[in-house]
């Protein structure tokens, strides 16, 4: 079936009259008449009535409509999946409030008219989050797979910067009156970090900052969202946890909670993007430049293994 054929029957169901379906199309009334008299033969009923007003649909012409409409936008979402220079950049994100979702909102603010579609795929294994991109979900996912070598030969992973992490406490903690903090003087305090998702990358995270640190971090319980743990916090004297300093975290004035920096060595958190190696989203290099333009966190720096690992590149 020609799609063509199939799009200027749908204009001019929508606009009522085969000029306007032209004009719209760019082409002459003629070739849209020639397009619909094609498809009316090889469906086999007639779709449109002639009237002095222009056409009308006929009961075949309304029943083939809806399918038609549906034939023409699956064939624009094909298009856009091969051309993404014609539709935002999509990219994920951990959530809304991470400092990834942050950073990308200056960058929105700061190039006026740029088209992004900010997505939170909720994949804990970062694998899903590959199988989105591969398959044009996504154009880009904030994740990182921590073995590089385990990455498909069509996906890239750049390393594009570090986010400080910091203490996150409430009034009665023992840590809350300090400026900054060491690691060693987190050891001891209980570090909750709830419903760590197995085979994560954040869950490799927080095993290697334990084993290198000597923290204890406690991920059981289940993950009631940071509401929920920002509630504990402010009723809790034992009870802290890990944020990114770019992390937007908004509470109650009466929680009275403390962000206190870690330092000697600042812990941070590596951020990647995953996207296809081929024909990538051509306002990619730009985000990605812009997150690499950030002030790196203060040295010393403790980081997990991966960043030291070199991303494939093509």
């Amino acid at each position: 079936m020609d799609t063509e054929a199939v799009r200027s029957f749908v204009l001019a169901a929508e606009l009522g009259q085969l000029q306007h379906a032209a004009d719209e199309l760019g082409v002459t009334q003629q070739a849209v008449s020639k397009r619909i008299a094609a498809l009316e033969r090889e469906l086999a009923v007639r779709l449109f009535t002639r009237t002095a007003r222009g056409v009308e649909l006929t009961l075949d012409g309304q029943a083939f409509l809806p399918h038609a409409r549906t034939v023409v936008a699956g064939v624009d979402r094909g298009i856009a999946a091969v051309r993404p220079e014609a539709r935002a950049l999509r990219i994920d994100v951990l959530g809304f409030r991470t400092g990834q979702a942050v950073v990308l909102h200056d960058y929105w603010l700061s190039h006026p008219g740029t088209e992004l579609d900010v997505v939170a795929v909720k994949a804990g294994d970062p694998r899903e989050a590959v199988a989105a991109v591969r398959a044009g979900e996504v154009d880009a996912s904030f994740r990182t797979v921590t073995d590089p070598a385990a990455l498909p030969p069509d996906v890239e992973m750049v390393h594009v910067t570090d986010f400080p992490v910091e203490l996150l406490v409430g009034p009665r903690h023992p840590l809350a009156v300090a400026r900054t903090l060491t690691p060693a003087r987190l050891r001891g305090h209980r570090i909750w970090v709830p419903g760590i998702a197995p085979r994560s990358e954040w869950a490799e995270f927080y095993d290697q900052l334990a084993a290198d640190l000597g923290l204890r971090v406690d991920g059981t319980g289940p993950n009631f969202g940071i509401e929920v743990l920002l509630d504990t916090l402010a009723d809790s004297a034992d009870v802290a946890t890990l944020v990114g300093t770019r992390d937007r975290l908004v509470w109650p004035a009466s929680y009275d909670l403390r962000r206190i920096p870690v330092v000697n060595p600042t812990i941070a958190y590596p951020q990647s993007l995953i996207f296809r190696r081929t024909n990538p989203h051509p306002g990619l290099a730009a985000v990605i430049d812009h997150f690499a333009g950030l002030a790196p966190p203060r040295e010393p720096t403790w980081l997990p293994s991966w960043p030291r690992t070199p991303a494939r590149r093509g």
